[in-house]
């Protein structure tokens, strides 16, 4: 019994420590704030140049905690391996309780059917407003390679990913974007951006059409993008996507020309 409560007393402690290696910052813009997270390569120096990963949550992981937005993916990139094999200058914005990544028109309430209005353009949200002030501090503040700077995100945070590269078509080398969603007349802006999309095909949350019609409207200008559907998995199509063993080689393989 004492063997049990000592493992289940250091489990805890450990994702702690974990967890403690993105730093936790506060980017503060037009009277705004925006937590944030950032990791640094293992054996970070600061003479070095590093690829940059921005990754977004999603709705369930709003707030001003600058904790909860690590629930999903961060262990992907505190991986030792992939700390290993990839290192880069990793950041996780959060997004406010108030706000939404995406400019996007919600379903009216959970019981109301799944239609989600994608706009063509208009404002950003103030969250993508100052995640666009954010990302472009980072390259000013840290050594970041800039033809290898990367973003992805899952469900708000995949469809704030479809927007982010929309508004910023020169920014970013390449991008993946779960269970999100945009509006396909988009496509044209972001063609010439390398996009993995991942859904699962029973999700009744974000449906998938929403990922395969901008798929579709991507493959019709001849861009370089990648479909999975996972034919059993609903809204969670996250854990799937993070297990797949080719998307950070796929991802850190490419740089903006």
């Amino acid at each position: 019994m004492k063997k049990l409560l000592l493992v289940l007393f250091i489990f805890p402690f450990v994702l702690q420590a974990q967890d403690s290696l993105f730093q936790k910052k506060m980017f503060i813009g037009n009277g705004d704030t925006l937590p944030y997270r950032i990791l640094l390569p293992k054996n970070y120096d600061p003479g070095k140049r590093y690829p940059m990963v921005i990754f977004l949550h999603g709705s369930g992981e709003r707030g001003n905690d600058n904790e909860a937005q690590l629930v999903h993916g961060s262990k992907l990139f505190l991986a030792d391996s992939n700390r290993t094999k990839f290192p880069a200058i990793v950041v996780f914005p959060q997004c406010p309780d108030n706000s939404f990544w995406s400019n996007v028109q919600l379903p009216v309430s959970e019981d109301t059917p799944r239609v989600f209005k994608f706009l063509e353009a208009g404002a950003p949200t103030v969250s993508m407003a100052l995640l666009e002030y954010l990302m472009r501090d980072l390259i000013n503040v840290y050594p970041v390679q800039r033809n290898k700077i990367y973003v992805g995100g899952l469900s708000m945070g995949g469809m704030g990913t479809l927007e982010l590269l929309r508004r910023n078509p020169k920014f970013f080398a390449a991008a993946f974007s779960i269970c999100g969603g945009a509006n396909p007349k988009t496509a044209r802006k972001i063609k010439n951006i390398p996009l993995w999309l991942f859904h699962g095909a029973k999700d009744d949350v974000v449906p998938p059409k929403y990922s395969l019609d901008m798929a579709e409207a991507l493959l019709k200008l001849n861009a370089e993008v990648k479909m999975t559907v996972y034919p059993e998995a609903n809204h969670n199509s996250w854990d799937a996507t993070f297990a797949e063993p080719e998307l950070l080689p796929w991802l850190f393989s490419h740089k903006k020309k």
